[in-house]
């Protein structure tokens, strides 16, 4: 066979075609640096350096593409290089809910701020109408003395005795009797029963007592001397109130103490108080009496409130008897 036969595929040569590292490539098919060449005049001729034309003829992709985004060794297929930083993507801030009275409707919106000025003008009024009340007397409080009287007691009630120069130094204890209708028709006096040691006897050692041992029997004794003339006669609405007011506290304190014994009735009560001064330190030169002194309020008639509790039980023991009489 001829040894430069075209046709046979044997190396041509040390030095042929193929080169002498050059694998025979089959046939047809182009070799790569022969198709880079034009290609690379080409770009020669055209001003274009040889940097950038050579990735492009050699089949690399090209720079630009392979460095977008963040991610551009990885794209390109090169490892990311050892202690490299990459930016964090900035997160996307996300609007603050809304609190308050701004998280409402329009509508809620509107009838919080009406609430709160109706609020507001009220408790302006109450400090107003307080601050008459302890002001010296003026020309709005001789004029509206008694609208600013009707708001003030009994709840709002102010006074300086915890504050005043000479603070109370008297012990006050008020004292009830009553005369009692027996079972067999007689009436008897009871002794006087002490009010004010017995709520000092509940409220003793006591680490929550009620208001009721605290307060009751006092603030109502205060009502009726602060409503009643040096002659215990009532001064106007407030002085009747005050008296039913110590009747009705005189009967359920009785009733408690089993005053009237098995079968007896409350038929009237006294009351009375009994003032003692408070000794002075040792330390102080100031003498004062250590009697006692009493002021005893004429006898009540407590009928009407009597009258009422009979009435209860017959009730209650009639239909007692009409429910047994069924049965």
């Amino acid at each position: 066979m001829d040894a430069y036969d075209k046709g046979s595929d044997a190396r041509q040569g040390q030095d042929g075609p193929g080169g002498p590292d050059r694998p025979d490539r089959p046939d047809g098919e182009a070799d790569p640096a022969e198709t880079a060449a034009p290609e690379a005049s080409a770009a020669a001729e055209a001003g274009v350096p040889e940097a950038t034309a050579v990735p492009e003829a050699a089949g690399v992709p090209e720079a630009a593409g392979a460095l977008e985004g963040a991610g551009a060794p990885e794209a390109a297929g090169f490892p990311e290089e050892p202690g490299a930083v990459r930016p964090a993507p900035s997160p996307v801030q996300a609007p603050a809910p809304r609190t308050g009275v701004a998280a409402l409707s329009p509508r809620y919106q509107v009838g919080a701020v009406v609430a709160l000025a109706v609020v507001a003008v009220a408790v302006c009024a109450h400090i107003g109408l307080v601050f008459l009340h302890v002001a010296p007397s003026n020309t709005l409080t001789k004029q509206h003395g008694d609208v600013v009287d009707e708001w003030v007691f009994p709840e709002f009630e102010q006074n300086w005795k915890l504050f005043a120069p000479n603070p109370l130094q008297q012990n006050v204890s008020v004292q009830v009797r009553a005369e009692v209708s027996t079972a067999d028709g007689e009436i008897r006096t009871t002794g006087w029963y002490d009010l004010s040691a017995e709520d000092g006897r509940a409220i003793d050692g006591n680490p929550l007592p009620s208001h009721t041992q605290q307060n009751e029997l006092r603030r109502a004794w205060d009502f009726f001397v602060a409503s009643h003339d040096s002659d215990d006669r009532p001064v106007g609405l407030r002085g009747t109130l005050s008296e039913t007011y110590l009747r009705r506290i005189a009967l359920l304190r009785l009733d408690r103490d089993g005053a009237a014994g098995p079968g007896g009735v409350v038929e009237r009560v006294q009351y009375r108080s009994r003032t003692t001064n408070v000794e002075p330190p040792p330390w102080s030169g100031e003498k004062v009496s250590d009697r006692p002194t009493f002021r005893e309020l004429p006898w009540w008639s407590v009928s009407a409130e009597t009258r009422g509790a009979k009435s209860g039980q017959a009730g209650q023991a009639g239909q007692a008897a009409t429910e047994g009489g069924v049965a």
